[in-house]
């Protein structure tokens, strides 16, 4: 058979399976929630080339940049094939904007990258609206981003997120590791649940334990396993801010990949060691059920999973009542969970056996 026999007479991007028509329409459906997060110096108006930010009309003085990029992880995998897909955007801003508040900058702006094998113009709008969300939350302004279909490179129904975010901060507000003193006491900030990490261990244990996740939590029935497995994850950056502007933290670790054990040593100096103590806060029964379905040890589970602590700040003696009453009017949970004292550059984390559900206390340091 002539192999051009069924060749088309001429051919078309749709027919080799991008939908023009389907991205551009996505444009116009999203230009309104980019709007929605306008902010001082930045119109948030979409279709450019490229998306401008005014750092004189935001009312910096002497400012340095900060910039911070990162995706979702396989919790993805999980939005799609629960079909949550409101949420991912949070979370797509807050694991940006959450990395910049720890080096005292405030978020400025985003832009977002959503890429998919054929676009489903329903599906996208539920994430970027998500995204125009986190950046309310976060008070960043989405000024842009790129939508990418791109056919053979994604499996039916499957997209990947990407968001890159840029803050900025006034040059002697910098929060870095010099700051951090002995004595300092170590504050914690609830997490919403598992945020954004650990997720591959999460549907590792949902395949091989048979979850049910459209059926109601057996550690909360008046919430399906499902939506306490995607709840978002939480934005600290405005109340964070104000501690910030008034000189009342040392140093701040966002609790993601590595955990409590692998983020706290971050924003040490060398000759400071973090020292938490799990039984300072109750553990959410979301982390206790994780914990006794996998039979995970203590180690792994302050490796991995946040263990209800989404940010831990270093703040000294004399200003942790103001600051926990600051971040308590705030609508935060604030719980103290040790202190730095002075030794080798690492954390400790420990806890009886009461506090993890697991059989004899137990100790762990990690050197960075």
């Amino acid at each position: 058979m002539d192999p051009k026999h069924n060749e088309p007479a001429g051919y078309t991007y749709a027919q080799a399976g991008v939908d023009i028509a389907a991205g551009n329409a996505l444009v116009r459906a999203i230009a309104p929630l980019a709007k929605s997060t306008r902010r001082p110096g930045a119109n948030a108006d979409l279709g450019g080339f490229g998306g401008f930010f005014d750092l004189k009309a935001a009312g910096f003085r002497d400012p340095l940049l900060v910039a911070a990029n990162d995706g979702v992880g396989t919790k993805l995998k999980l939005a799609i094939d629960s079909g949550k897909h409101d949420t991912v955007g949070i979370d797509l801003v807050a694991m940006c904007a959450n990395d910049l508040i720890v080096q005292g900058a405030e978020p400025l702006f985003f832009l977002d990258y959503f890429a998919t094998g054929k676009l489903e113009t329903g599906v996208a709008e539920r994430v970027i609206a998500g995204i125009a969300e986190g950046c309310r939350q976060a008070g960043c302004a989405l000024i842009g981003g790129e939508t990418a279909e791109m056919p053979g490179m994604y499996a039916d129904g499957d997209y990947d997120l990407a968001g890159f975010c840029v803050g900025a901060v006034e040059r002697d507000e910098v929060l870095t590791a010099d700051k951090v003193a002995e004595g300092d006491v170590l504050l914690g900030l609830a997490s919403s649940g598992v945020h954004s990490n650990g997720y591959s261990l999460v549907r590792r244990l949902a395949q091989d334990k048979g979850w049910k996740l459209d059926r109601p939590a057996l550690f909360d029935n008046e919430v399906l396993l499902i939506d306490a497995l995607m709840a978002p994850t939480r934005i600290y950056v405005k109340p964070l801010m104000s501690l910030v502007r008034r000189g009342l933290v040392h140093a701040m670790a966002h609790i993601t990949g590595g955990g409590l054990l692998e983020n706290v040593p971050r924003v040490l100096p060398d000759g400071l060691h973090a020292v938490i103590d799990v039984d300072l806060w109750e553990q959410p029964r979301l982390m206790a059920f994780l914990q006794a379905q996998g039979n995970i040890e203590p180690g792994e589970m302050a490796r991995t999973f946040n263990c209800g602590i989404g940010m831990v700040m270093a703040v000294a003696p004399e200003d942790v009542e103001e600051a926990t009453s600051m971040l308590a009017g705030s609508g935060e949970t604030v719980h103290r969970i040790g202190t730095i004292e002075a030794g080798p550059k690492g954390c400790t984390v420990r806890g009886s056996a009461e506090a993890w559900s697991a059989r004899g206390a137990w100790k762990v340091t990690h050197n960075a």
